[in-house]
């Protein structure tokens, strides 16, 4: 009895790591490298069948980018829409008829359910993680698993292989992503605050969180205020950041001028900035 209960086992196991495989399989059909300015290989998700591609804005850095399909092809991008303050981007490769990802429900994922992150880190091609939602809410998808410098922009995916997020970066020890559903709001072009600044997460603290200016708009508020490249956004009117959505949010609850908290070097002080409310921070022509 118990050999065929260990054999019953067993095959059920077998049978699950084939399915897993095939949608690690499939996943990474669907991931994409891409390259933009100076910043290294990041990643990138094939949303559409017509050459729309989603990544981080700290990965599309540049109005133009590279991206290398599965297959070894390499396509030309535009980036056609540009969110920094939620680290999104949108980039377009003149292809039609290609294998893109299907588009799960984030908001509908639950704490302790199987997740996988595709990527190219340290330039190895589809490169698969697996770990379980930590946490879930409607501004970011938290995960007990590994991601490395090249698995940004790249599908974070539940056990069937639907695309719930995009991994943006790493908070003490936990992937972070970007939800599907949010993502789909970025692509209608929702009309929010914006700074025209490109933003790039980084960890200050076990819970502060800063956002590293990487470029500015000209003629942008960030401009105008006299934010610089190299500069480092803590927080806004005395409340800090802790996830990369906190400077959407504060900016969105902001009227006239905003406080602006930022670090330079080793000073902190206040920039005074007046928001502008556009669809998309950059539009590539």
């Amino acid at each position: 009895m118990a050999n065929t209960t260990l054999t019953n086992i067993t095959a059920e196991l077998t049978a699950v790591a084939a399915k897993l495989r095939d949608v690690c399989d499939g996943l990474r059909l669907r991931t994409v490298k891409v390259k933009s300015g100076s910043l290294g290989v990041g990643s990138g998700v094939i949303w559409q069948p017509d050459g729309l591609i989603i990544t981080n804005a700290h990965v599309a850095t540049s109005n133009r980018a590279t991206v290398e399909l599965a297959d070894g092809k390499v396509f030309d991008a535009v980036r056609t829409q540009f969110d920094p303050q939620q680290d999104l981007a949108a980039l377009k490769i003149v292809a039609t008829d290609l294998t893109a990802a299907t588009i799960g429900n984030s908001e509908a994922l639950r704490v302790g359910e199987l997740v996988l992150a595709v990527g190219n880190p340290f330039a190895e091609s589809g490169a698969v993680t697996t770990g379980i939602i930590y946490a879930n809410n409607p501004r970011a998808v938290m995960a007990d698993l590994r991601l490395y410098p090249g698995n940004s922009g790249g599908p974070l995916a539940d056990c069937l292989g639907r695309v719930v997020g995009i991994n943006t970066m790493i908070v003490n020890g936990l992937a972070v992503a970007v939800p599907s559903s949010t993502v789909e709001r970025f692509l209608q072009g929702n009309s929010r605050p914006q700074l025209g600044v490109t933003l790039q997460p980084i960890l200050l603290g076990r819970r502060s969180l800063g956002l590293l200016v990487l470029s500015i708009l000209p003629g942008s508020a960030a401009e105008t205020a006299g934010v610089q490249i190299g500069d480092v956004l803590i927080g806004v009117s005395g409340r800090l950041f802790t996830t990369m959505n906190d400077l959407t949010k504060y900016l969105h609850d902001s009227k006239g001028c905003v406080p602006l908290q930022i670090l330079r070097g080793r000073q902190q002080f206040v920039i005074y900035v007046a928001v502008q409310s556009e669809t998309t921070a950059v539009e590539a022509t």
